[in-house]
């Protein structure tokens, strides 16, 4: 009997916890679904994914199209294009928004939904890119640069080439940026980046048998500290909650949340 009364009292905790969290995203909801004057605004935010810089995002769909996940569409920022794939809409968009804690006007915006021939361009981007991999590793062991190239991204409109590479210091890379341009005929950008953006990048399958969360979903990186470990009681085995870049697991911070 007092096995049962136990089993009672995790279910009434579980369904209080359930209707507090509710309550907390409906009043989310409606604390960021009215502007400053307090009059209801319809938001048009988006969460979209693509390569290069952009990455998984917010976007603002202010042509206000019907979009669903998995849709295909073409993104301004600032004066350059993008294209990308919607990921998710609705009201969980817009209670991230508020965690992100930007206004709408700084998002990226939704120019159309891709029509077959934006779909040919990118498809023509993504293999000239690829074959773009053996010239950068080519002139690289040439001029004797320590660059470990991750990935390649032609910018939509084909306006830029995005080099993204991995080092153990700073390289002075000005005479493989000269060669490259000449080559290609366009602008070059040479990114360094962090070992968590390499595998945000590459992406896989993490121990948990999930993708990782920061290559599925994540828009940004969490700061993940030693304390952060200490306060999920797990010093002990550290190296357990360890990801593939070598950095403690993002997800560790979702219990603190």
């Amino acid at each position: 009997m007092k096995e049962k009364s136990s089993n009672n009292s995790h279910i009434c905790l579980s369904e209080h916890h359930q209707s507090v969290n509710k309550q907390y995203d409906n009043l989310i909801c409606e604390k960021i679904s009215t502007n400053n004057n307090g009059k209801q605004k319809n938001s048009q935010l988006v969460i979209a994914k693509c390569n290069g810089l952009l990455g998984i995002n917010i976007c603002n769909n202010i042509s206000e199209l019907e979009l669903s996940a998995n849709d295909q569409v073409v993104i301004k920022i600032n004066d350059s294009y993008e294209f990308a794939e919607v990921m998710e809409t609705g009201g969980l968009v817009d209670i991230r928004s508020y965690k992100v804690e930007l206004e709408e006007d700084k998002f990226p915006l939704i120019e159309r939904k891709a029509k077959e021939k934006d779909i040919e361009r990118n498809i023509t981007n993504k293999i000239d890119a690829d074959s773009s991999k053996a010239v950068f590793k080519e002139l690289v062991e040439k001029l004797g640069l320590n660059m470990k190239l991750v990935d390649v991204h032609y910018q939509f409109d084909r306006k830029k080439i995005f080099f993204f590479y991995t080092s153990d210091g700073r390289v002075d890379f000005r005479e493989l940026a000269k060669k490259l341009a000449g080559h290609f005929k366009t602008r070059i950008e040479l990114r360094q980046i962090g070992v968590r953006d390499e595998a945000k990048m590459i992406g896989g399958i993490a121990t948990c048998g999930r993708e990782y969360c920061c290559a599925s979903f994540m828009c940004s990186f969490k700061k993940i500290t030693a304390e952060d470990a200490y306060k999920n009681n797990i010093t002990q085995s550290i190296s357990k909650y360890t990801g593939p870049c070598g950095k403690l697991k993002c997800c560790l911070a979702y219990d603190l949340e």
